[in-house]
């Protein structure tokens, strides 16, 4: 049951369906990543004509899924499944979950987790198992039972430098926080240091960047998205089944059902001007598709490659902007194929927080059932070691030798397990979040006409995050293409935009005031 304070974004009204136009307009959608893939449904089931242009085999974006075949040893020849990673898919998520409905009415190729635990170097752990659901006794609670946070810490809190976690407003927020680092910020508010670790550091490490490189303002919003702001921020889903077959390949497949054009394997290279429609998009095959609207839906690198290479289009602080937009540092993702299986109390995700080079393990063959049928197959185990702000190069030697051994050390049965197999991937394509940077952001808007941008390193004044981000801005860019159409666009939701909690907004209302 979705949170009955969830808050209704509507669309401008309309034409229901574009089929009371002259004619029918084309828009080319770059990226089929979950951005994307939003902004096709959008489009398409008013009417609109969509093609898809994804530079990958497989849709998904950086939630993809594939299958390949072993290499090595015994089981050479044996075809797996295989993503980029763990992804939580938590129940305010209003706007991706309304994506995955179209292919799923039920959601039911998602399982829940309800509980995540976080351990620190010092092996005190937390869990969100048994919090009440309600802000803010969710945050206090989980606050006053942590090892690393006790109530003498709540009392030795800067209340006036702390106020903007109790009420974040969406985009004010950033006005306040922006400026700052999250790292200083915790430092301010007199946040326990040991606590950074197990709360704080293991979601700001979710953005791929440690907490010195990310703005406080982001944390303080996810603080509200997933605490504060919601009585859903708590618990999450996974998908039951590798992405490709328990998401992308059903919603690709309702898609194509309701006339939108894929085309895998292909990338768009510029975007200009002219030509019989609006605009004019050059692919990587030489061929040249005209259009009435785009939707540049690809990660940052993609992004500004495409514009670097689009002379012309849009205005120069416009350019600049997109020129600015910076990736996090990379990040390594280990998966393992066991001969042996883990200890069965083994939860399917553990974050970290103090245990370089390690950020999170997950126990795959727990919930994805590709994993699961290969365990019980070979009477092994699918584990999955990840680790953020990666400063090592590939090939990673050294970095693959110290994250076995922290799993050794939290799973002890895993250093006597065999590794039937191993895939160890690298990528450096996610957006970063740095102090002052919320400004200058691109928007979905652009100063060309017909020109949207989506994806999660867009800029948009809601309260979302990560992937919901994504999913809102292809939402988002949808609608604004329909509006210039007269076409009515699609409602969307999101948690509160300020806090919901009277008391505490009305106390750092007051706090705000207060002589610093």
């Amino acid at each position: 049951m979705m949170d009955s304070r969830r808050v209704a974004h509507p669309a401008p009204p309309g034409l229901a369906h574009a089929n009371a136009l002259p004619t029918t307009p084309h828009v080319v959608v770059v990226g089929g990543g979950i951005a994307g893939l939003a902004a096709a449904t959008g489009l398409v089931e008013r009417g609109i004509s969509v093609e898809v242009l994804e530079r990958e085999p497989n849709l998904g974006g950086r939630v993809a899924g594939w299958t390949e075949t072993l290499e090595e040893g015994e089981l050479a020849g044996t075809e797996v499944a295989n993503n980029r990673g763990f992804h939580a898919f938590f129940r305010q998520y209003y706007n991706l979950r309304a994506l995955l409905r179209r292919s799923d009415p039920g959601l039911d190729r998602l399982r829940a987790v309800e509980d995540y635990p976080l351990v620190d170097g010092e092996g005190r752990r937390d869990t969100f198992r048994g919090l009440p659901k309600s802000p803010p006794w969710n945050a206090l609670v989980f606050a006053l039972r942590s090892p690393t946070f006790r109530f003498r810490d709540l009392l030795r809190l800067n209340a006036v430098a702390a106020a903007p976690l109790a009420a974040v407003s969406v985009p004010d927020i950033y006005d306040r926080l922006d400026h700052l680092d999250a790292e200083t910020f915790l430092t301010d508010i007199n946040f326990p240091v040991a606590a950074r670790h197990l709360a704080f550091e293991v979601f700001a490490r979710s953005f791929f960047a440690r907490p010195e490189r990310l703005s406080a303002a982001e944390l303080a919003a996810m603080f509200h998205i997933y605490f504060l702001g919601s009585s859903e921020g708590l618990v999450f889903d996974v998908a039951e089944s590798n992405f490709n077959t328990a998401l992308w390949d059903p919603l690709g497949e309702y898609l194509i059902e309701q006339g939108v054009q894929f085309r895998t394997g292909v990338s768009a290279t510029s975007v200009g001007t002219g030509g019989p429609k609006r605009l004019r998009v050059l692919d990587s095959t030489g061929a040249t598709i005209d259009a009435d609207g785009v939707v540049l839906a690809t990660d940052v690198g993609g992004l500004r490659r495409i514009v670097a290479d689009s002379p012309g289009l849009g205005d120069a602080h416009w350019r600049g902007r997109v020129a600015a937009l910076r990736t996090a540092p990379p990040f390594v993702v280990q998966r393992l194929w066991l001969d042996r299986p883990v200890d069965a109390d083994r939860p399917a995700f553990l974050g970290t927080g103090g245990l370089e080079p390690v950020d999170n393990i997950s126990v795959v063959s727990n919930y994805e059932r590709q994993a699961a049928e290969w365990a019980r197959a070979h009477g092994g185990s699918v584990v999955e070691v990840h680790s953020y702000s990666v400063v090592e190069e590939p090939p990673f030697d050294g970095l693959r030798e110290r994250m076995l051994a922290r799993l050794h050390q939290l799973y002890p049965e895993t250093a006597r397990a065999g590794i039937v197999a191993e895939r160890v991937l690298f990528r450096d394509d996610c957006p970063l979040f740095w102090p002052g940077a919320y400004a200058e952001r691109p928007t979905v808007n652009t100063p060309v006409e017909g020109l949207m941008l989506a994806g999660d390193g867009i800029r948009i004044d809601l309260p979302v995050a990560l992937m919901e981000r994504a999913a809102t801005t292809g939402w988002t860019a949808a609608n604004r293409l329909l509006a210039g159409w007269g076409i009515s666009g699609h409602t969307l939701h999101t948690v509160p935009v300020q806090g919901r909690s009277p008391v505490l907004r009305r106390l750092a209302t007051r706090e705000r005031r207060a002589p610093i």
